[in-house]
């Protein structure tokens, strides 16, 4: 068995190619949506500038600011009811999102699959499938944040006991440094779980309507014997989005600016980085099916574009 990514990386665009073009606005519009609901919850936000404070930054306000803020919030009972309540429609939008994101990633893999345009009947044929992905999502989501949450907690503790025993900030540099590269590691292990859950876990849920947990145990032995060849996946494909992203900086500044404006309005984004996306589903579904036919969920019945668009039945 040979594993390869460029080739499947090669079937997948053409793949692409033969979905999008030539252009068909309300194919790529119906499809962009349906892209769009499965990115929900992907890496993402806002880039603000923010404004720079005048003067040294006092790093000991720095050091001691969760302290600072329980004791505000103690003196503050009516910002404090404010924050909570904001945290609390926060948490609902969020768990919301990944409803609509797990639904959303079967009726984006039902169209690249099958090439077609459809909303309605993905949205109703998995949802089984989706609302299952929806808990382990959920699960995941909670265990991340309590991991980092355990970490920042964590990473100030240590940092005070130090600057209250040695008493000089530059003493703290190499401490906060390493802490800084442990933060990256757990972000870097965190996106690499998510991108084998949505990437592999996904399409054998979807080829064999089962659970996650099911999926998961199907899927996990063949990780564990591949390892290697599936991280080499996951940094392939981060050079190809630093690609995308060196590439969007480029059609950016090439357009004064202008070019930002679509790739800043989500929807917009999903229907213009269309051919991305569609190529990358494409991709991972290509080099899962190197592993074997119980892997492969393109079949020869889809492998001819058939260029059915709808919003309703199948």
């Amino acid at each position: 068995m040979t594993i390869r990514y460029v080739e499947p990386l090669s079937r997948g665009y053409q793949r692409m190619r033969k979905a999008l073009f030539p252009v068909d606005v309300k194919k790529w519009f119906v499809v962009g949506f349906t892209a769009f609901l499965s990115g929900l919850t992907d890496c993402g936000g806002g880039n603000g500038t923010g404004s720079r404070s005048q003067g040294r930054v006092d790093w000991e306000e720095v050091i001691y600011f969760p302290r600072h803020a329980w004791e505000w919030l103690a003196e503050n009972p009516v910002w404090a009811t404010v924050i909570a309540f904001a945290a609390f429609v926060v948490f609902v939008i969020v768990v919301l999102c990944i409803w609509w994101s797990s639904r959303g990633k079967f009726m984006f893999l039902d169209n690249v699959v099958h090439d077609r345009a459809q909303v309605i009947a993905p949205w109703n044929e998995y949802r089984a499938e989706g609302n299952s992905l929806f808990l382990w999502s959920l699960v995941l989501w909670f265990v991340f944040l309590a991991i980092i949450g355990w970490y920042i907690v964590h990473c100030f503790i240590t940092v005070q006991a130090l600057y209250e025993t040695g008493g000089d900030l530059r003493l703290l540099i190499g401490p906060i440094v390493m802490m800084a590269l442990g933060f990256f590691a757990i972000l870097l292990v965190g996106g690499f779980i998510d991108m084998l859950l949505y990437e592999f876990v996904v399409p054998i849920m979807y080829r064999d309507r089962i659970t996650t947990s099911q999926a998961v145990r199907k899927m996990l032995p063949l990780f564990m014997s591949q390892f290697f060849y599936f991280l080499g996946y996951g940094l392939f494909s981060l050079a190809i989005i630093v690609a995308v992203v060196i590439g969007i900086v480029i059609v950016g500044l090439l357009t004064c600016c202008i070019g930002f404006l679509f790739f800043a309005i989500p929807y917009i984004n999903s229907v213009v980085l269309l051919p991305v996306s569609y190529t990358l589903r494409a991709f991972s579904l290509e080099f899962l099916g190197q592993f074997g036919p119980e892997y492969r969920v393109f079949t020869d019945s889809t492998a001819a574009p058939s260029g059915t668009v709808s919003t309703s039945g199948k």
